[in-house]
């Protein structure tokens, strides 16, 4: 993790499951970090799709109708 900015905040995690990762010697912060993280960028990604999607259309259409742009020059 980068040396950030960090602030605390409280969460209610499965009793059973906090009990598993002590255990395991889990940190519990960074693993919590990392899942939001990953979250996060699955909804970034997820958006980014939902919001370029008109383009992306068009894009392959384009593809379909002409072919690939400079297909000439390609060596495979």
């Amino acid at each position: 993790m980068s040396a950030t900015a960090r602030k605390s905040t409280s969460m209610t995690l499965d009793r059973d499951l906090l009990d598993e990762a002590r255990t395991f010697g889990i940190n519990i912060s960074q693993a919590a970090e990392n899942g939001v993280l990953s979250a996060v960028r699955r909804e970034r990604a997820r958006r980014w799709r939902e919001e370029n999607a008109g383009a992306i259309a068009d894009y392959n259409a384009m593809i379909e109708t002409a072919g690939v742009p400079l297909a000439r020059f390609r060596k495979f």
